[in-house]
């Protein structure tokens, strides 16, 4: 039996895309499901495109009800993969996915973590602090946002005339890159 992932993201979903391209032939592992809280996120075409069914959800489905956690336990989600996902994670999803949950984050953390520092306002962050590395974090999620145990970084070098394109194109090629590997490594130890 495959073991199975479902993947959060609340955007355009690159890196869900790379996670459903490295996984479509693979015999031991399936994205099963995409998840957004986002009915406009261009992901939603990313998993179509790929025939994987999605499912939207606001805040009140997330937070005050087992819903989200019923339709994974359905859908026998061994993996939870966070690719762009904006919301905090609740405590009910994080206990009944312990060490499950993984999240990518696109900068050396634990510099340029916590709420509100996501996609660009990162990359912003990296170039105002005149940082002469970028990179990403792959880590466990917890309660708090970026504060989970580390798993995996990787680093580019930031040129003098790099701007704010650039850091971004360098970060989202390590991202494509290395995300679905370490992911397939994390998913491959779980007991199925």
């Amino acid at each position: 039996m495959k073991k199975r992932i479902a993947i959060f993201a609340s955007g355009s979903g690159s890196n869900a895309q790379k996670l459903m391209e490295h996984f479509k032939r693979n015999t031991e592992v399936e994205v099963a499901l995409v998840l957004t809280n986002n009915p406009d996120a261009y992901v939603l075409q990313r998993a179509d495109s790929f025939e994987i069914p999605s499912h939207i959800f606001d805040k009140q489905e997330f937070y005050k009800t087992d819903n989200i956690i019923d339709l994974l336990k359905n859908l026998d989600i061994d993996l939870i993969v966070l690719a762009g996902f904006l919301w905090l994670i609740p405590k009910n999803l994080i206990q009944e996915y312990p060490g499950r949950i993984v999240n990518i984050h696109p900068a050396i953390l634990p510099k340029f973590g916590g709420k509100g520092m996501y996609g660009d306002f990162v990359h912003k962050a990296v170039m105002e602090a005149n940082e002469t590395e970028g990179g990403i974090t792959i880590h466990y999620v917890d309660e708090n946002y970026d504060e989970g145990e580390y798993i995996y970084q990787a680093k580019y070098k930031i040129e003098k005339g790099d701007n704010l394109e650039m850091i971004k194109f360098k970060g989202q090629q390590l991202e494509h890159l290395h995300y679905p590997k370490v992911v397939e490594t994390i998913i491959k130890k779980i007991k199925k």
